[in-house]
């Protein structure tokens, strides 16, 4: 068994750490990682520049690039042979919900399920995350299911476990993705010129946070499961598209 592992808050993080001491028991792992912070990357690739590669002390590949690059440049270049899963985290906090159209994280995750690989993405939910090994004993628990009877289903397997000792779990949830409330978070302040600059805020408060949610599983106490969709097609949209695309002056012949 080979897997990629990577993830947005870089290679020297402590969740990519402990993760990979948890599966390296099981698996050859190959680590590629950003060289840096990069969460909020979403899916974004490096197109303006060079990406570049290093191997640290630890072994890890230290990339450049975002998380989306780390999962290309590490299947097709850096490893020996192609990985049969890409695992992506642990992440510092949780992606819950809306989340996941940002995460770097999940979006490592969903590379490598659209370059047909099974892929898990791993978070742990907290402010001053602690219990890195809860998340990294549940994560190789459903990792090693995977590898026993690999899902059929073309899905990221998105993972959210709370913030607490592993004995404190209280079970494992599926769940759908809520949402958080929609939320001025800019922070405005003056550079040491005086000029207008903006930072990007704190997360806002979950909205859509009810009983089968990721928000509430994690509440809860348990381990919300979360099977994420590559393809983004809304295929319970097409007959009121459909509709409303007669009505355009185009395609009125048809």
């Amino acid at each position: 068994m080979k897997i990629l592992l990577s993830n947005d808050d870089g290679f020297f993080a402590p969740g990519i750490n402990e993760l990979y001491d948890h599966l390296a028991k099981i698996a050859d792992v190959t680590v590629v990682a950003p060289d840096r912070n990069r969460s909020g990357a979403s899916n974004s690739l490096t197109l303006d520049q060079p990406i570049r590669a290093h191997l640290t002390e630890r072994g890890f590949y230290a990339v450049t690039g975002t998380p989306t690059d780390c999962v290309h440049l590490g299947t097709h270049h850096l490893m020996n042979s192609e990985p049969d899963m890409v695992v992506a985290g642990i992440n510092t906090g949780a992606n819950l919900g809306d989340d996941a159209l940002y995460s770097g994280t999940i979006a490592a995750a969903m590379e490598g399920r659209a370059l047909g690989y099974t892929a898990v993405a791993v978070s742990l939910n907290g402010h001053n995350c602690s219990y890195y090994e809860t998340a990294a004993k549940v994560a190789l628990e459903v990792i090693q299911e995977l590898i026993k009877e690999p899902l059929k289903t073309n899905r990221v397997i998105n993972i959210n476990v709370p913030d607490l000792p592993y004995e404190e779990i209280k079970g494992i949830q599926l769940t759908r993705l809520g949402n958080r409330h929609r939320a001025d978070t800019i922070i405005p302040a003056k550079d040491p010129k005086g000029r207008d600059i903006y930072w990007i805020g704190p997360q806002p408060q979950g909205q859509d946070v009810g009983e089968g949610t990721d928000f509430h599983a994690v509440e809860q106490g348990y381990v919300s499961i979360t099977p994420i969709n590559v393809d983004l097609t809304a295929y319970n949209s097409f007959d009121e598209v459909e509709d409303f695309l007669k009505k355009i002056a185009i395609n009125k012949d048809n």
